[in-house]
């Protein structure tokens, strides 16, 4: 695991907004997950991608390098096809996206992570483990490394066989 250097201090990776509910288990899960975004966000404006706010992030994690159809897009990020769409359209004004034609089906188009959009990729898996190294300063070591496990574990109950 990363350790986090002197002037990075724990605090900076705490929540950047207050809760919006109670502790039930959906939020449990769900709150941690909002605020992880909302801090990649902000190590990515440090890192010169400021234009990368939250809500374009939802569609990066699930964009293949080789490229990806809009309707795998909205499936894989469980978003509706108007609102993927709404999104490429963004980051590719950006200039993280482009569109090419699907060799599979010269009709259907696929959405390409440009340079930029994979410097951003970069800078986003860097902030993840700054964030999980300050999550663990926070947690402890060993409390982070069973909640990962743990998380696996429920992931792998509930879809047995992985997507590719």
């Amino acid at each position: 695991m990363v350790r986090l250097s002197h002037d990075r201090q724990a605090d900076e990776f705490r929540a950047p907004r207050p809760l919006s509910g109670t502790d039930n288990f959906a939020n449990l899960l769900r709150d941690p997950s909002l605020a992880m975004g909302e801090l990649i966000a902000r190590r990515l404006a440090e890192r010169g991608f400021g234009d990368l706010r939250p809500a374009l992030l939802a569609v990066g994690p699930h964009l293949r390098t080789t490229g990806s159809r809009v309707t795998e897009l909205a499936e894989r990020s469980r978003l509706t096809k108007a609102t993927v769409v709404y999104l490429v359209d963004e980051l590719e004004r950006l200039g993280y996206v482009r569109r090419e034609p699907d060799p599979a089906d010269r009709r259907a188009k696929l959405v390409v992570p440009t340079a930029r959009g994979r410097a951003a990729e970069a800078a986003g898996r860097e902030a993840i483990v700054e964030i999980q190294a300050a999550w663990a300063a926070l947690m402890g070591d060993g409390a982070m490394a069973d909640l990962e496990a743990q998380l696996r574990r429920l992931r792998a109950a509930l879809w047995p066989e992985r997507p590719v």
